[in-house]
């Protein structure tokens, strides 16, 4: 039987859960998550963890935050005068996400994380960073990637109702 090596598409049921025990999230009722192994779609924890597994396996995973999402990093929470956010400014609350442009380019998520009078202060940590990460993984089925696929770096679903334009 075949087993998981990078260039493979796999889909997996899982439920993740946190250090605390809360279920964080899971494929549970819903399609099973589809990636293509040795991309880094998952966590690379877990990625590590899926080489050389094969449909079928079943199996539970710790995952230590340097695998997950990394540690916290308290550089990433920084104060921001609440009159930046312009005319929706008192509208901001804990809990929103905004996207703002890092010093190199990229794009950054940050998360309030605390709203006072004249500032908001933003985190840019990944939510989970910082959490060791328990997954239970189940296996569901494995196939070569596409050409593609591996050069897209997504997976094609192929459906009846796909119209042949590639939009599904």
């Amino acid at each position: 039987m075949e087993t998981i090596v990078d260039g493979h598409v796999v889909e997996m049921n899982y439920t993740l859960i946190n250090s605390k025990g809360d279920v964080i999230d899971s494929s549970s009722g819903k399609a099973p998550l589809a990636f293509i192994q040795g991309k880094g779609d998952i966590v690379p924890g877990l990625e590590k963890e899926m080489a050389g597994k094969k449909v079928g396996d079943s199996f539970k995973v710790t995952i230590s935050p340097e695998e997950a999402y990394g540690t916290r990093n308290e550089g990433m929470v920084q104060s921001v005068a609440k009159e930046q956010f312009g005319p929706e400014a008192s509208n901001v609350e804990v809990g929103m996400q905004f996207q703002l442009e890092g010093s190199n380019g990229q794009t950054l998520l940050v998360t309030a994380i605390k709203v006072e009078e004249n500032e908001v202060i933003l985190d840019g940590n990944h939510p989970l960073a910082g959490e060791t990460l328990s997954f239970d993984i189940e296996v569901v089925s494995l196939r070569d990637a596409t050409k593609e696929e591996l050069e897209k770096g997504n997976i094609q679903k192929e459906s009846e109702s796909c119209s042949g334009t590639g939009c599904c």
